[in-house]
């Protein structure tokens, strides 16, 4: 990989102030930043002119690659929803790198993605977080898994209410999770006991355990304020780390949810009330919750919306009094902190991969534009304009 210097550029590193100055790119990682960079005269020089240079945007919580779009039914890979229970399922061996929305994630500024199973299961598998270019979905993952999707509320009641079998009320779904973690408790206890070599796998119970020991972190889908309770009581029982995806009441209990330190990934915000759990979803809501204390990232659940809005979703979210640093920061560090990939991506710092985004201005200005992107130091996507 060559030696590239962008220069010139008002650089938003996200954490740190901004500045006028230089990025430098060296074997795909960030090897200095600031405005005073010696650059070396055998680097790539890239004039930003003025422009905004900022890390590539993180959304935590899409089906990008698994629900295709366009492709009806032969696309359509996020769910498998023939047990309530499927937590042995990967996202990661359904996503199809050449989908029409990785190109719509770049021409976002959108660099990193958590890729997560459907919601139609109590249990809906294993997560992972991958860059947004790529031909080999393996060539592409930063992290894998980064947590295991769960879903509380109206879609594993309607599912399994139409196969007239258990789950079909909350309280059912309620019951399904816990008894996931008990026998997720138990297979760890045989484990911990057996004399010699363990080879009674369980793809399932290995995946809960992950979750029990701490590795990754349950990813509650959960809209009501009834269900984000239910998300931080289990969560409570079994002593889990928690993070609440969509969060659409969270509001409502934000003294809750910022006491327990619960993350929340709000979103998809452009929909419209398209089922009961939505009645309260607002652009307002991500300032509530981060005024609470929330620590709050912004996601497009896409296909529901088009991943290159991400951007648009917190523009409007400022309009509706979220402050512009929390603003950028759920849309970078903030979720890629949830994804345990904040290490690599999510703002730009030495020793960090450079995946850099230039706008043409400032990117809450919805009428600015993702000029040229870089993922580990290679450009991957540059306006036609």
């Amino acid at each position: 990989m060559s030696l590239i210097a962008i220069t010139n550029g008002y650089v938003v590193p996200v954490e740190g102030e901004p500045f006028t100055g230089t990025v430098l790119i060296n074997e795909g990682k960030v090897e200095a930043l600031g405005s005073a960079v010696e650059i070396p005269t055998n680097a790539e020089r890239i004039d930003a002119g003025g422009k905004w240079v900022l890390p590539g945007l993180v959304d935590a919580h899409t089906h990008l690659g698994t629900a295709e779009e366009a492709e009806g039914w032969e696309g359509e890979d996020t769910n498998e929803m023939t047990d309530p229970v499927t937590a042995q399922v990967r996202a990661l061996d359904a996503i199809n790198p050449f989908e029409v929305g990785f190109q719509d994630a770049l021409e976002g500024g959108v660099t990193a993605v958590g890729v997560n199973p459907g919601s139609g299961n109590v249990v809906g598998g294993l997560c992972v977080a991958i860059h947004t270019h790529g031909t080999v979905v393996d060539q592409m993952v930063l992290r894998s898994p980064v947590g295991v999707k769960s879903a509380l509320g109206e879609n594993p009641k309607r599912v399994y209410n139409n196969q007239k079998k258990m789950p079909s009320t909350r309280l059912g779904v309620a019951a399904v999770l816990r008894q996931t973690f008990v026998d997720a408790e138990n297979y760890l206890a045989k484990q911990q006991a057996a004399e010699g070599p363990f080879d009674a796998r369980d793809l399932k119970n290995e995946s809960v355990a992950m979750v029990l020991n701490k590795e990754i972190p349950w990813r509650q889908h959960c809209h009501r304020a009834d269900d984000i309770a239910t998300a931080v009581r289990v969560a409570e029982e079994f002593g889990y780390d928690l993070v609440l995806d969509h969060g659409t009441e969270a509001h409502l209990v934000a003294d809750l949810v910022a006491e327990r330190g619960v993350p929340v990934l709000i979103g998809p915000l452009f929909t419209s009330r398209s089922k009961v759990e939505l009645r309260n979803r607002s652009l307002a809501n991500p300032g509530k919750l981060a005024k609470a204390g929330v620590e709050i990232s912004i996601i497009t659940d896409h296909p529901v919306v088009p991943i290159n809005f991400l951007i648009h979703q917190a523009t409007l979210a400022v309009k509706e009094g979220l402050d512009r640093e929390t603003a950028l920061r759920a849309v970078t560090i903030n979720p890629a902190k949830v994804l345990g990939i904040a290490d690599q991506v999510g703002s730009l710092a030495p020793g960090k991969l450079a995946d850099v985004a230039i706008w043409s201005g400032d990117p809450l200005d919805v009428m600015q534009r993702v000029e040229r992107v870089f993922i580990k130091g290679e450009e991957v996507y540059s306006y036609p304009g």
